[in-house]
Formats: C-alpha cells, structure tokens, sequence
C-alpha cells in the first residue's frame, strides 16, 4: 500500500465566495465541479498540475440535509463561522491502491464509504461525526475505483502545487501515521499550532493559500 497527494480541500461560505477568493490569490478561475449528494455539497476544482487538484467545497443549499454529518466539519459552528469570515484550506486528500489497509493501519481515518458523481466513483474514508482529525492536518484517504479521475478533465491553467506545509503539536503522532500510510509528494511537517498552507505556482508568480 502507498497514498500520495490526490487533492487539496478549500471550504468556503459559498461556491461564489470560494471562486473570488480563489481570483484573489491565484489569479485564475476555477472550473465547474458537481455535487456530492450523500454529503450535501457542491464544488469547484482547479487542477495544480497531473493528478492533483484544488477543490473548493461548500454547503449545497438546493440539497436536504444528509443524514450524518458533513465531511470536513463543514456541520461544526466553528467552521461554518470561520468560513464565513473568509474561505480556508482546510484538509487534504490522499489517494491509495489499499483503502482498507489504510484505515486498518490508521484508525483515526474512520469509516470507508463508497460515493459517486456522475461516472467518479470512489471510497473514502469519513470519522462517523465528520470531524477533521488532528485537524485537518492529517489527510483523508481516497481510493478511487474508476478510471476517471477529475484532474484528467481539468484545463490546466498554469497552477502547479510546489509545497503542502503543514504543522500541529502532536508532530510525532502524525509522523507515525504518515509512516504507515507511506506518504509520498511535496508535503512538509513541522511541530507546532495546527496549520496548513500550500504554496503554488502561478502564471503572475508563487502564492500560498491557508
């Protein structure tokens, strides 16, 4: 089993918050995503460069509540507050070949759950509460079960991921979970307040977004 970097996870108040935060920073505009009916949610991706991709994702206000919590905190008070403040970085996702193994080795990861959208069909692993864990620094776990993955459709529009920072106080833990995972792409971890930041090549030059 190995995971690599698959995506970055940007929440937002909004799809059209998201993509003028998004202007601001990277100076390009996303592209038209779709919806995540079992989670509730919409979204918006940009590709950073081959099989790796920004996602902006947001509360779908046309879709009924799901009947668990929301991935990525998008239900806690906390995040719903701090992203109507201003959208934020805040997860990341990993793809693996051995999902199962991967929650097994890690149980933190939570539950496998098998999705769809359109002809995207993949598993991912979900915390029953829909919680972050270690903040979001630990990254969720894909495995995706169909030939299409969503940056293979993606224009490229001259953003590319030099670096995923990351930090948190509990760096040995983390360590030890990357371990098992075997981790592999330009993510960087450090001791200190749980954190993430990506910096990224542009065409107007580098930029980070946190």
């Amino acid at each position: 089993m190995r995971c690599e970097l698959d995506h970055l996870v940007v929440g937002c108040a909004d799809l059209e918050q998201g993509a003028a935060w998004l202007r601001a920073r990277l100076g390009v505009e996303p592209q038209p995503g779709g919806r995540h009916a079992a989670m509730g949610t919409h979204n918006r991706l940009l590709a950073l460069g081959a099989r790796t991709y920004l996602e902006l994702i947001a509360i779908d206000p046309q879709a009924p509540a799901p009947a668990r919590p929301r991935w990525f905190d998008l239900d806690a008070p906390a995040m719903r507050e701090r992203l109507a403040a201003a959208p934020r970085l805040i997860a990341w996702v990993v793809r693996c070949d051995d999902i199962a193994a991967a929650v097994t080795r890690v149980p933190a990861l939570g539950r496998v759950h098998a999705l769809t959208r359109g002809d995207y069909a993949w598993r991912i692993a979900i915390p029953d509460d829909g919680a972050r864990p270690f903040a979001g620094v630990l990254p969720a776990v894909i495995q995706w079960d169909s030939r299409a993955h969503p940056a293979d459709r993606l224009e490229q529009r001259g953003c590319t991921l030099v670096a995923l920072e990351l930090a948190h106080p509990d760096e040995a833990a983390l360590l030890a979970a990357f371990r098992e995972l075997r981790i592999t792409g330009p993510v960087e971890l450090r001791s200190g307040p749980a954190a993430l930041c990506a910096r990224v090549r542009t065409p107007a030059g580098e930029a980070e977004i946190s």
